[in-house]
């Protein structure tokens, strides 16, 4: 982020070593009359100010989009657990919700976490309406319990068939053996697999995983769950290092079993 430096304006901004203190040391200058500055440049520098204002961020960021701001300060407590929050993403929360490529999800969270921000390149900013390999949604995290993201991934990745529903895409194997590495944030082994299990939710259907990936980028612990809805494949993941699974195990899976589109 740009900003714009006092140093820049006109010398009435200048320190203690500016040229209009007083050159005699025992002696005190008074200041120029204010019509002997040379208006046009005083004018000139603070036009120039002004026109750096743009450059800084002034404004307090939507506290969704800030990093450094608890989730529990802006997010509404959930109805079914007081303890947690409750993160509805909207529209003005990621580029394919705008498009409306991905269908509004909920999921809840501690409200100690953290809402980090997904680089430009990793969000799909760039490709919606028509991206061709999935996306990070948004993402959360906790310096002593964990990290969650929700990636998005194109139908037309998995299956030829419109609005295909999860089943028709094909068994839980099938499906995280294609998604398995947007898990791990690298490569994925079907020996990591540990459990595997189908749930309904109204009218979806929903896959989830759980596995112990000791070389994932992510984490050596990641819990998984997945749903088609639309033309694309949520999948919702929480990841934590062995330290962190010891003490936020129930946690991560509390999270995990809220989330829903």
């Amino acid at each position: 982020m740009a900003t714009a430096s006092t140093a820049a304006f006109h010398p009435i901004f200048l320190t203690s070593k500016s040229p209009l203190k007083a050159t005699h040391k025992h002696k005190t200058t008074a200041p120029l009359p204010l019509k002997q500055i040379n208006q046009p440049s005083l004018r000139r520098d603070f036009l120039k100010a002004i026109s750096l204002l743009p450059l800084l961020d002034l404004k307090r960021p939507p506290p969704s989009a800030a990093k450094e701001i608890e989730v529990g300060s802006y997010l509404p407590p959930s109805p079914s657990d007081p303890s947690f929050v409750l993160f509805k993403a909207s529209p003005r929360d990621t580029p394919a919700l705008r498009a409306g490529n991905v269908q509004p999800y909920q999921f809840i969270l501690p409200p100690t976490w953290k809402q980090t921000r997904v680089a430009n390149i990793l969000s799909g900013n760039y490709c919606q309406p028509k991206c061709a390999e999935p996306w990070v949604e948004v993402k959360f995290e906790d310096e002593k319990q964990g990290k969650i993201q929700v990636v998005a991934s194109p139908l037309i990745r998995l299956t030829n068939k419109p609005n295909a529903s999860i089943e028709e895409i094909g068994s839980p194997e099938k499906l995280i053996a294609s998604l398995g590495p947007f898990v791990t944030g690298n490569t994925y082994d079907p020996d990591e697999l540990l459990e595997t299990s189908v749930e309904k939710g109204g009218d979806q259907t929903y896959y989830k995983y759980e596995l112990e990936t000791p070389f994932a980028l992510t984490g050596s612990h990641n819990l998984a769950k997945a749903t088609a809805k639309g033309n694309t494949v949520v999948l919702f993941v929480a990841s934590a290092s062995d330290k962190q699974w010891q003490t936020s195990e129930k946690i991560l899976k509390a999270m995990l079993d809220s989330f829903h589109v």
